[in-house]
């Protein structure tokens, strides 16, 4: 097939693909992030470019209004070319520019964990290390061989049940040994009950060892370097995961593995780390085949995905994942680029929706160690659940949605420059915070639940979440559907206004009352309630840009004191370094992943009922919101007073 040509703008990225590839397969080709939550299916709407100029065979779509198709807007992923083409990309399109939460406090293994009562704390032993040995050179009294020699040293330091050593380490030995007058470094790495010497050095390189930590989100991807001789986190980067043009959920990208195959799925998270570690050595004395490990973290799927396992079972009952509790493999098998015989380590997983990243959380957390009822939420596209001690543990998955990271809104786009992220009502009108300062691009996932916390506290919205158009001229009609004018065209980077949606509304209401849902499922089949709970959770980078109080008021978190609710961060980062840095506590993540026991919310009897009260704002029962309930009686009786 002959090649054409697709540049994208505003930054002017150009690729040649074959004619008859889509605008969103010449985009992944070219790294240009374009949202897609269906994962080109065409039913999301997300991935709405203008062809500039240039000619493409489109098909028909009912998700374009006729004015936007007269303006050259189609699909990219229904949307073929056969000529050189122009494209623009508009700003809710897009994913550049992240703000990612990196916890640069965690420096330090006892810091790794938040200050919360009852955590464990675990001796400083890492999975991977290097010891230096001065061996006795050989004679006939003792004339063991090069390998023996290394093991009968390497035990009088430590205490390795069992010991293996690959044929490429054995075949340099003799070597080695002679040229350094039998002074070696031994790289050792943890594998189960056995100790495996990954590699050997000449003379005392046991200063340079080091290992990266990663959290495979479903959104983004973070990794930390890590010093292994003294604990210290040395740098650490992060990125969009490049997966998600392939579906923003996880389910979407598993229908696309079953039908398209993995690999692009591997290919693009693996990617995303090599890039990632490779920035990070740029920028320090680091060299690559000193990393000796890896530590990845998430959720079952993404963890799949790097393992290039099947991912089809997760999604179909009885929701069976290939493991639970992946083995050391060769980091170089998957294809990430570190020391060549390097360990890849996986967090375990509780089961198919309950993933690592929560077995992280939990240690993290000490959940598991405390006797106080602790609920534990990560907030995300997949909203994880965990409640209880250090007697039961209980977990559940709620689908969210992408809502919380600004996918599926109008005008919405991650936390990148532009972004409006701070959203307050006042007498004097509205005020906005956008990342960066930069002038209002679209609407980030905080700053969607500040402004319709605003306009439910502000009288704009109903309980319900609809929109009252008497309420304020902000409010418009376009297309047949209602919505609320944030930004005027006038005040917007692209001269485009920033609104938030009827459907945008709606969306969030769903993502908050499965949630809100599953938390009061656990402790309903437990019997508890809110009350009962001593210690709330919030975990996840977005939770630090969360504003408690209107997380309260919209419903998606309970109404209990505020002194019981802690932001606790990145605990999938930070569990899986405190795993990395202590063999103990790597055996602990694995009796948590054993002991905790899941729930699926479906079968419980009255799952609907209480998704559907869970819509409303903050709730059907506002016995169950009595702070809120007070605000909007003030609320109420106020704006009466003012109507007088």
């Amino acid at each position: 097939m002959p090649a054409v040509r697709v540049t994208f703008h505003p930054d002017g990225t150009a690729v040649d693909v074959e004619s008859g590839s889509t605008l969103l397969d010449a985009a992944r080709k070219a790294g240009v992030m374009i949202a897609s939550i269906c994962g080109g299916d065409g039913i999301c709407g997300r991935c709405r470019v203008q062809v500039r100029s240039g000619t493409v065979d489109a098909a028909p779509t009912a998700l374009l209004t006729r004015d936007e198709i007269q303006d050259g807007y189609v699909l990219a992923c229904q949307t073929r070319v056969s000529e050189g083409v122009e494209v623009g990309v508009p700003a809710e399109a897009r994913g550049d520019g992240a703000q990612i939460l990196i916890d640069e406090d965690a420096r330090r293994f006892r810091a790794l964990a938040p200050a919360l009562g009852g955590v464990q704390e675990y001796p400083y032993d890492p999975i991977v290390r290097k010891l230096y040995v001065d061996l006795p050179p050989p004679t006939l009294h003792d004339h063991l061989g090069c390998q023996e020699r290394l093991y009968r040293e390497i035990r009088r330091h430590v205490e390795p049940a069992a010991m293996q050593m690959g044929l490429k380490v054995l075949q340099t030995l003799p070597r080695q040994h002679r040229d350094s007058e039998w002074k070696v470094t031994a790289t050792l790495g943890n594998r189960g009950e056995t100790t495996e010497v990954i590699q050997v050095e000449e003379g005392d390189r046991s200063g340079a060892c080091y290992g990266i930590v990663v959290d495979i989100g479903t959104s983004t991807v973070v990794v930390h370097l890590v010093d292994l001789t003294d604990s210290k986190t040395l740098d650490a980067e992060a990125c969009y995961n490049s997966q998600m043009p392939y579906g923003a959920e996880v389910t979407r990208r598993i229908i696309h593995a079953e039908r398209q195959g993995a690999e692009a799925l591997r290919d693009a998270v693996v990617g995303d780390i090599n890039d990632l570690v490779s920035a990070i050595v740029a920028r320090t004395d680091v060299e690559l085949h000193d990393i000796a490990a890896c530590f990845a973290s998430g959720n079952t799927t993404m963890l799949h995905f790097l393992l290039g396992l099947d991912t089809a079972s997760i999604r179909k009952s009885p929701y069976v994942p290939t493991t639970t509790c992946p083995p050391p493999v060769r980091a170089a098998e998957v294809g990430i680029r570190i020391n060549p015989r390097g360990l890849l380590y996986a967090m375990p997983s509780i089961g198919s929706w309950v993933g690592g990243d929560i077995t992280a959380g939990i240690l993290a957390t000490g959940l598991a160690d405390t006797d106080r009822l602790t609920m534990l939420i990560d907030v995300g596209t997949n909203g994880e659940i965990v409640l209880g001690n250090n007697d039961w543990m209980l977990s559940c998955a709620t689908s969210a949605g992408p809502a919380f990271e600004g996918s599926g809104v109008k005008c919405g786009m991650r936390a990148s420059s532009g972004a409006i992220e701070r959203v307050t009502f006042d007498d004097d009108g509205i005020h906005l915070e956008t990342i960066g300062d930069a002038k209002p691009l679209g609407i980030c996932g905080s700053g969607l639940i500040d402004a319709i916390a605003g306009l439910f506290e502000t009288g704009h919205i109903d309980r319900s979440g609809q929109l009252l158009p008497e309420r304020s001229g902000r409010i418009r009609e376009m297309d047949g559907l209602l919505e609320f004018v944030l930004v005027p065209a006038e005040e917007a980077a692209e001269e485009e206004a920033i609104v938030i949606t009827q459907a945008d509304i709606e969306n969030l209401l769903r993502a908050k009352a499965a949630i809100y849902a599953g938390a009061k499922i656990l402790l309903e089949s437990t019997e508890h309630s809110f009350a009962d709970i001593d210690q709330l959770l919030i975990a996840g980078g977005f939770g630090n840009y969360l504003d408690g109080r209107k997380a309260v008021l919209l419903g998606m978190i309970p109404d209990i004191p505020t002194e019981r609710i802690h932001f606790v961060g990145n605990t999938s980062l930070n569990g899986a370094k405190m795993a990395l840095l202590s063999r103990a506590a790597f055996e602990r993540s694995r009796e948590i992943a054993r002991s905790a026991t899941y729930y699926d919310l479906i079968t419980y009897p009255h799952y609907y009922e209480e998704f559907m009260s869970a819509k409303f704002l903050p709730h059907t029962d506002l016995e169950l919101f009595p702070t809120v309930g007070e605000s909007i009686a003030a609320s109420t009786a106020e704006r009466s007073g003012a109507n007088r």
